[in-house]
C-alpha cells in the first residue's frame, strides 16, 4: 500500500493481508489453531501477538481490522478490544499502577468518568480533572514523577468541545491518550500531533452500521505491544464477527462521513436560526468558540451536533416525542439519525455538580446525523421543535 494514498483510498485498500485474493474480508471464526509439536506450540505461546494460536492473543480477522485502523491513523500498529470501554479500561490498567496519577478533562463520556472515579480510585490511581478547553490546563495539573497518563476526548461527548491536539501532544512526562471516537480516523489524526495513543469506540462511526461492538487503539509498536501484553490477561477480546463488520464499515467510512458531516453542518445552520433553540454546539459552525481550532486540526466538523432547547426538560421531551424520522437512541455514527437526551441517558450517572461542570443541561440534546436525505432531516427536526 502506497504511503501517499489519500485517507479515502486507504479505507478501501487497508487491512487485506489475511483475505488473500478475496475482495470481501475473510472471517476466521476459529478460537484455536493446531500446532506442529512442542517447539512450535512453545514458540506461539510465548510470542508477541502470535497468529493462528489462540484468539485471545490474536485472530486473523481481528488483525485485518487492526491493520486497517493503523493505516488510517498513520500508526505502527493497532489493537482491538470488545468495546470502547474495554479499550479505555485495558489501556489504563496496562499503564497505571497504585500510586500513579492521571490528568483527564472534565468533558468526558460518563462511562469513562465513572471508571476513573470508581475502579481507578479503588485501585489507588488518582485522577485530576481539568477543563480541556482551557489552554495550559493539562500541563498545569501534571505531577512530575507521578502522572502516568493524560487523557483527552476531542470532540467531547456530548457538547462537541475541543482539546488543542498540538498542545496536548507536546506534554512531557505522561503517556498521552486521545479518545477520537467522534472524529473517526478520517476526521482527525491525533498521532500526527505527537499524541501517543489514539483511541476509538469503533462501535460508532468506524463500523458505522450499528452491528458491531468494538474498541481500538493505535500508536507506536512498542507501546501497543505493551498494552497487548496486559490485554491478554484483561480479556476484553474482540469478536471476529464484529471485526468483520467493522472492516466492511471502514470501506464506506469516507463517503459516509462526507455526507453525514455535510448534513450536520446544514442542520446546525438551520437550527441555530430557530427561536426555541438557545444554542447549537457544532465545531463546523463559525459561532463555535473553538471554530478556528477545529479548522486547524479537523478535516470536517464531524457527524454529531448538540442543541440546547430554551424550554429545558419539558421542551426536550416534546422534541423527542414529536420525531417522525430521526430515532431516539443513545449511540452514534450509524446510518440512522439518532437523538438522545444526555442528562437521562449517556450521562445519567453524573451528579448534578458533575453534569453542570460538563455542560449537560436538561435542555441538551445530542444528534448523531445519519444518511437520510438532508432536506427530510431538516423537516423532521424543525417540525419537532416546540412552538
Amino acid at each position: 500500500m502506497s504511503e501517499t494514498q489519500q485517507p479515502a483510498t486507504r479505507a478501501i485498500t487497508a487491512g487485506r493481508a489475511y483475505s488473500r485474493t478475496s475482495l470481501a474480508p475473510a472471517l476466521w471464526a476459529s478460537t484455536t489453531w493446531e500446532c506442529e509439536g512442542l517447539a512450535d506450540a512453545s514458540r506461539r505461546a510465548t510470542a508477541t501477538r502470535a497468529g493462528e494460536f489462540y484468539s485471545r492473543y490474536s485472530n486473523p480477522t481481528v488483525r485485518s481490522f487492526e491493520e486497517a485502523i493503523a493505516a488510517l491513523e498513520g500508526a505502527d500498529d493497532a489493537l482491538a478490544f470488545a468495546s470502547g470501554m474495554g479499550a479505555i479500561a485495558t489501556v489504563i490498567f496496562a499503564l497505571c499502577s497504585t500510586g500513579d496519577h492521571i490528568v483527564a478533562q472534565r468533558q468526558l463520556y460518563a462511562g469513562t468518568l465513572a471508571f476513573l472515579q470508581g475502579p481507578c480510585q479503588r485501585m489507588g490511581i488518582e485522577t485530576t480533572l481539568v477543563d480541556g478547553t482551557e489552554p495550559g490546563a493539562f500541563a498545569a495539573a501534571l505531577r512530575p514523577g507521578r502522572t502516568m497518563l493524560a487523557l483527552a476526548e476531542t470532540p467531547s461527548n456530548p457538547r462537541l468541545e475541543l482539546v488543542d491536539l498540538e498542545e496536548f501532544g507536546a506534554l512531557r512526562g505522561p503517556i498521552t491518550v486521545v479518545d477520537s471516537t467522534f472524529a473517526t480516523p478520517l476526521g482527525q489524526q491525533p498521532l500526527a500531533y505527537g499524541v501517543h495513543i489514539s483511541l476509538h469506540s469503533a462501535t460508532k462511526g468506524i463500523a458505522g452500521l450499528n452491528d458491531a461492538t468494538l474498541g481500538v487503539i493505535a500508536g507506536e509498536q512498542e507501546l501497543i505491544d505493551a498494552v497487548w501484553a496486559y490485554s491478554v490477561l484483561h480479556g476484553s477480546t474482540p469478536s471476529p464477527y464484529d471485526a468483520l463488520n467493522a472492516i466492511r464499515g471502514i470501506r464506506t467510512l469516507a463517503v459516509r462521513t462526507a455526507h453525514q458531516s455535510a448534513s450536520a453542518l446544514h442542520l446546525a445552520e438551520v437550527l441555530a436560526g430557530e427561536p426555541s433553540v438557545a444554542a447549537v454546539h457544532y465545531p463546523g459552525l463559525p459561532s463555535h468558540p473553538q471554530f478556528d481550532l477545529a479548522k486547524r486540526q479537523m478535516r470536517h466538523g464531524g457527524t454529531v451536533l448538540a442543541i440546547e432547547l430554551a424550554g429545558g426538560r419539558d421542551a426536550a421531551s416534546h422534541f423527542l416525542d414529536s420525531l417522525q424520522l430521526a430515532r431516539v437512541a443513545t449511540s452514534l455514527g450509524g446510518p440512522e439519525t439518532l437523538v438522545c437526551h444526555p442528562a437521562t441517558s449517556t450521562h445519567a450517572s453524573l451528579t448534578p455538580a458533575e453534569a453542570a461542570a460538563a455542560g449537560v443541561s436538561d435542555g441538551l440534546l445530542r444528534i448523531s446525523v445519519g444518511l437520510e436525505d438532508t432536506a427530510d432531516l431538516v423537516s423532521d427536526l424543525t417540525n419537532a421543535l416546540p412552538r
